[in-house]
């Protein structure tokens, strides 16, 4: 009876020090990756801010447009840019709307991709 007591107990070990292992494994590899992460971060910030600044002035330039179209009630919709990529989030009135927030956005943008992500909300939200 000893004997299958301490093989039952060392069979119940066992999966218990592999679990430890691999989580312990789990750690130093997330580690190493935010290690990476922190060296990328710190390697490229001047680039960063070059992207930036022209995403900031496209998005600039797709708001400016979309409040200055008469036909267009754009307070709803907001504008997002990443990477040279216009998104529109929000909701407007009408399909009407909707086509308008996409034309004018797309003709702003002047060719950069604008990524449609409005929602129509019919007599408005309640």
């Amino acid at each position: 009876m000893k004997v299958r007591s301490t093989i039952g107990l060392s069979s119940a070990i066992a999966p218990a020090s592999l679990v430890v292992l691999a989580w312990s494994a789990g750690v130093a590899h997330n580690a190493a990756v935010a290690q990476e992460r922190v060296l990328t971060a710190t390697a490229i910030p001047a680039t960063q801010e070059r992207v930036s600044a022209e995403d900031q002035q496209l998005q600039d330039k797709v708001e400016m447009a979309l409040r200055s179209d008469p036909y267009f009630y754009g307070a709803h919709v907001n504008v997002a840019v990443k990477n040279g990529s216009v998104v529109l989030q929000g909701f407007v009135f009408s399909d009407w709307d909707l086509r308008d927030a996409i034309r004018i956005a797309t003709k702003a943008a002047g060719g950069a991709h604008v990524i449609e992500n409005l929602t129509i909300e019919v007599g408005g939200r309640k």
